[in-house]
């Protein structure tokens, strides 16, 4: 018998319909299993600048810079956060 690949629920029993993120202490949920950095920062309103970068928080690690093109994969509780793009110290 040859198994059905159409019901995406078959390949990822364990894969929740949706996830859990977080972007700057924001929750959002997001169906798709894998964003890219562009998607992401569209999901806020309004969207994430490019004055600003996004980061994963990597508990325990350094945190990723996620690029426009990064993908990502959703699980839930992922967190991420957005600094300033450019940091001028003693900047007027």
């Amino acid at each position: 018998m040859i198994p059905d690949n159409d019901d995406k629920q078959h390949e990822h029993p364990d894969r929740p319909e949706k996830f859990e993120i977080k972007i700057d202490r924001t929750n959002y949920k997001v169906s798709e299993p894998v964003l890219t950095g562009a998607d992401l920062r569209r999901l806020p309103e309004p969207d994430i600048g490019p004055e600003r970068d996004l980061f994963e928080v990597v508990p325990g690690g350094s945190d990723l810079k996620i690029e426009a093109d990064t993908k990502v994969e959703m699980r839930n509780g992922l967190r991420f956060f957005t600094a300033p793009a450019q940091i001028n110290p003693g900047a007027d």
